[in-house]
């Protein structure tokens, strides 16, 4: 078996933790460990890491190898597939099995497991043993979905309409049963009817299914994407942007009859709200789930995520209060929903807190705006050891570099030096530079801009290690 993970998602429902840059699967909300790490632990236990397939597209790439590398995970990278355009899970499926057969030496009759990389599931042994029926179902024909058994009338989520009064021999030992239909997220008085009527599942977006059956229902249901079996990975990947956009929901389950919902009875949450985010984490004795510098007096039932700063709670309940450099939002739980609404707002204001946080992620490391006002600017810059930034030159700014921790190898000009803490060096406006860390441990640098035009795509890129010369993406 393979298990292809999804991890290209942007989603913003966790805003002001969740930015376009940063999105949900990399957040650590339950531990130390991001929710990206957590699935790909899960999955060692049951597949070899030469056997994770990990979909994301170019902007993630990096975030995703330095996420496995933290985790000491030895997934290959070329099993890191970059989707060329957002086309939703469909042609992202279709890619990933194109890239088993053809990159991976696997068969027909080998089997995948699809799962997002930003849910919470426990306990996970009781988990893999749901996955080890759902192998053996997938290699019966199937094409397996996952059913959560419902605790609430859930109006977050879609469901999954099981056939209770028409099961099949072969799949009743295995406690599955054939799919009625999927219905999209309902209001509330539906999914109490849901709720009451018992044979209705959260539907958790995970999958299994052998290739060849998967591969057999695209070219009855979806001929456009069954199309690129008969090309070349390389050639699937010049076309993808042509697919067409749909979900494996609208492109295949809906349609298909082989396929039967195998109800799980653990916890899962796809940490889809804030209010989810809640329920899935430990509690204080006031019901309050706290975490960072965090003081509260009369206070029950909240989600309080303290950053950098102290944050104290007096009298108040049933509230969400996320803190982050830049942000802060307070709403009452039950209106997580309502996130995206403010998250809208802030486009079309074009608030850069949509976007990145005020520490943004880069292949070589990080950056984290400190100060900026009219005509200046101030970082702190993280090089990983080993790493480098692009060789560049900016028209508008000069730059100034003082290193507080480390030593950098610094190229200003046709000059190369090295330089330590405590030292600096001062790069002027159309002056070809770069900096690499050559040491073993992290390289902090300050960094001051000084110019007429301090914006990040200031920038001409002459070389670079990761591919990126012709994007106007800082450093």
């Amino acid at each position: 078996m393979k298990a292809v993970i999804l991890a290209g998602g942007s989603g913003t429902r966790l805003w002001p933790l969740s930015r376009r840059t940063f999105p949900k699967q990399f957040l650590k909300l339950n531990g130390n460990k991001s929710l990206l790490q957590k699935t790909v632990e899960r999955f060692l236990k049951v597949v070899n890491s030469e056997d994770i397939i990990i979909m994301t597209n170019k902007d993630y790439k990096f975030l995703v190898l330095a996420e496995l590398k933290n985790a000491g995970f030895n997934i290959p990278e070329k099993n890191i597939v970059l989707e060329p355009a957002i086309k939703n899970t469909a042609p992202a499926i279709a890619l990933a099995m194109k890239f088993a057969l053809e990159k991976m030496e696997s068969n027909q009759e080998d089997v995948l497991f699809v799962s997002p990389s930003d849910h919470i599931i426990k306990p996970e042994d009781k988990f893999l043993k749901y996955l080890e029926k759902a192998e053996t179902l997938a290699k019966k024909g199937y094409i397996v979905t996952f059913g959560i058994k419902p605790e609430k009338p859930e109006t977050g989520y879609g469901y999954i309409k099981a056939k209770n009064n028409e099961q099949i021999d072969e799949i009743k030992e295995l406690n599955a049963f054939p799919v009625e239909k999927f219905t999209e997220k309902p209001d509330l008085r539906t999914a109490k009817k849901y709720l009451s009527e018992g044979n209705y599942f959260w539907n958790s977006g995970m999958f299994c299914f052998g290739i060849k059956t998967m591969q057999e229902e695209f070219a009855k249901f979806e001929l456009e994407i069954a199309k690129i079996f008969d090309l070349s990975f390389e050639e699937t990947v010049k076309k993808f942007s042509e697919l067409p956009e749909i979900s494996i929901d609208y492109a295949v389950m809906e349609k298909t009859n082989k396929a039967v919902v195998l109800p799980l009875d653990i916890y899962w949450s796809d940490i889809g709200s804030w209010a989810a985010v809640y329920e899935a984490l430990d509690k204080d004795e006031a019901q309050n789930v706290k975490t960072g510098e965090v003081i509260s007096v009369d206070t029950k039932n909240s989600l309080i995520l303290g950053n950098k700063r102290l944050v104290v709670a007096c009298g108040v309940e049933d509230l969400a209060i996320i803190d982050t450099d830049d942000a802060i939002l307070i709403l009452k739980k039950d209106m997580s929903q309502r996130v995206k609404d403010i998250v809208n707002l802030l486009k079309k204001d074009g608030h850069p807190s949509v976007l990145e946080h005020k520490t943004v992620f880069r292949p070589w490391g990080s950056y984290t705006v400190l100060e900026e006002g009219a005509r200046y600017k101030i970082k702190k810059v993280v090089v990983n050891p080993g790493a480098k930034l692009s060789l560049q030159m900016h028209y508008h700014r000069s730059e100034h570099w003082i290193v507080v921790r480390g030593t950098a190898k610094v190229t200003v000009g046709d000059k190369e030096i090295f330089v330590h803490e405590n030292e600096s060096v001062f790069v002027p406006p159309t002056t070809l530079h770069r900096i690499e860390n050559p040491g073993r441990i992290p390289l902090e640098i300050i960094e001051v801009q000084s110019g007429e035009y301090l914006e990040e795509d200031d920038i001409v890129r002459f070389d670079d290690v990761y591919g990126r010369n012709n994007e106007n993406t800082k450093n």
